[in-house]
């Protein structure tokens, strides 16, 4: 059986030519390229990064290069996955839509390093279509709506003002009460903000005259800022 996988392997071995090798790797070239515009144009976040779009495209022509060392020897690949078993990546992904982008390049790297063009740019074509229409889609922002006084009468008018502004539908999260001392922390959607905004009203300003309120603050929570 040892000998027969051994015979088998060196049987199957294909060396590739010069010119197969350049074309692969242009092929890659040119994906990794509309990977690249397809990242920048669909990625909307304050966090973009220009290193890490850079590297997809190196990723897509590293794995190109990899899969023409590879070929079909059977050997080789075995001894290669356990070479590459041993590298561990520890860097944070800070959007979710950044793990696809990675398995992209790593799917068109391996098409153009074994010559499945078609397969690649088909591929590709529909991925970056899907990618630019749902690149609009953005995430729901989440505001909490921080409110500091210094006196404990202050707190039902807060809870009263908070009520009809919002209609009813702000989360109160945190409620701390200490001796001339109170804290609230209220979740509101994106909607009530634009709903305020519409209606004229400021609720921020209507509770900093409350009296007993010294601090009052909006902060906004998404996706992006909590990884």
């Amino acid at each position: 059986m040892k000998n027969f996988i051994m015979q088998y392997s060196q049987k199957t071995v294909q060396e590739l030519t010069v010119e197969q090798i350049v074309l692969n790797m242009a092929a890659a070239l040119i994906l990794g390229l509309i990977i690249y515009l397809s990242y920048r144009f669909s990625h909307s976040g304050a966090v973009y990064s220009a290193r890490f779009n850079v590297s997809l495209l190196m990723m897509t022509l590293i794995t190109t290069m990899i899969m023409n060392v590879i070929g079909n020897n059977i050997a080789l690949s075995l001894g290669m996955v356990g070479a590459l078993s041993i590298v561990r990546f520890r860097t944070a992904i800070k959007d979710a839509r950044d793990t696809a982008y990675i398995f992209w390049c790593i799917a068109v790297g391996i098409c153009c390093g074994v010559s499945y063009y078609a397969l690649a740019a088909i591929g590709t074509g529909m991925i970056f279509l899907v990618l630019l229409l749902m690149g609009s889609v953005k995430a729901n922002d989440r505001y909490l709506l921080i409110i500091h006084a210094d006196e404990e009468s202050a707190g039902k008018e807060i809870e009263e003002l908070v009520l009809v502004q919002y209609k009813g539908k702000a989360s109160l999260r945190v409620a701390n009460r200490a001796k001339q001392q109170l804290e609230y922390i209220y979740e509101i959607s994106s909607k009530l903000i634009e709903e305020s905004k519409k209606s004229g009203t400021n609720p921020v300003e209507l509770l900093r005259n409350i009296e007993g309120v010294y601090r009052v603050n909006m902060v906004c929570q998404n996706e992006e800022m909590s990884r």
